[in-house]
């Protein structure tokens, strides 16, 4: 056949193939979240995300370095307290457990980039993400508290706060009271685009966070919405965002596509509990390739637009960059 046009051709070889590849990754890239929890000398699995546990800080160096190791520079913490209230005070207490943490992982790995998690719902007796009004979240009474909670980081030593509530103008609260106190310099990476996800289980598994009654589709987003979420990223820019992040990953690349279109910030996308206990269920039982589909994920969520990547698969995915297998 008389064909001049013929796309196979950049597909040869393995060399080739590499040459003309569009979508690249980089361990730079990637945010390994990390549970740290009350207590001493503990480190227990978290039995819904085989291959993942909850650490006290006295034992979450053991974790720290082997990300070092695998060339995860990025690393996303997670507090879970032993005493909760109606009010969530451990989140925003200066001795509270992500606070101490934040001081140990400084003191072992200093060159680690650290990023925290600012929320309510591992720290209130009733699971949901800000102070109730009866049966409602007070989004006005909750905005305080958040903004207190990231302020606790940025002074214990977090370089970055990743506000997840979902709370209307909680980006432009945590900004004015970090440049109030000074940390002008600590960046704001908003879950911009969070939706209310049946993903998110074994997360409130290992955090101890599901609500102890109703849900939270008063304040996360319904899924069925694409609009909505170019809206809420959007308020986020007004507001003073750094990063934007769509929540969850595997089934919101396409929302994922139109925030990037949409703005200039650096976004980036989790993927969830969820999305890496399915993998791990579905290989445990021989029906798929872990390691290929793991990687096959990470791959669309930057075909998509994102510029970072949060998973648990964040150690697995550097050390397959470094030895050429992705890439």
């Amino acid at each position: 056949m008389d064909l001049t046009v013929r796309p196979r051709r950049l597909r040869s070889s393995e060399t080739l193939r590499r040459m003309v590849r569009e979508t690249r990754l980089s361990p730079a890239s990637l945010i390994y979240p990390m549970f740290v929890m009350d207590g001493k000398d503990k480190v227990e699995e978290i039995p819904s995300l085989p291959g993942q546990f909850r650490y006290t800080v006295d034992r979450m160096e053991e974790e720290l370095f082997l990300l070092k190791e695998a060339g995860v520079s990025q690393v996303m913490l997670f507090g879970i307290p032993d005493r909760k209230d109606e009010v969530g005070s451990q989140a925003y207490d200066p001795n509270g457990v992500v606070q101490r943490a934040l001081h140990r992982a400084r003191e072992v790995c200093p060159d680690l980039y650290l990023i925290t998690d600012v929320c309510m719902c591992e720290y209130t007796s009733h699971g949901h993400c800000g102070v109730l009004c009866g049966k409602d979240v007070d989004n006005d009474r909750t905005l305080e508290l958040l903004a207190r909670t990231a302020l606790s980081h940025a002074q214990a030593g977090a370089d970055m706060v990743a506000p997840s509530d979902m709370m209307d103008g909680r980006v432009a609260a945590i900004r004015r009271m970090l440049d109030e106190e000074g940390f002008i310099r600590t960046p704001i990476m908003s879950y911009s685009v969070k939706f209310a996800s049946s993903f998110y289980g074994p997360f409130r598994d290992a955090a101890g966070s599901a609500p102890s009654f109703g849900d939270r589709k008063s304040y996360q987003m319904d899924y069925h919405n694409r609009r909505e979420a170019l809206k809420e990223a959007l308020l986020d820019v007004q507001e003073g965002a750094d990063i934007l992040m769509v929540k969850p990953a595997m089934s919101y690349l396409d929302l994922v596509r139109e925030v990037k279109d949409a703005t200039t910030l650096p976004l980036a996308v989790y993927s969830v509990s969820g999305e890496y206990a399915m993998v791990k269920a579905a290989a445990e039982k021989g029906w798929i390739d872990e390691e290929r589909i793991f990687c096959e994920m990470a791959v669309s969520a930057f075909r998509a637009g994102a510029d970072l990547y949060i998973t648990y698969y964040a150690k697995e995915l550097a050390r397959f960059i470094k030895e050429g297998r992705i890439g």
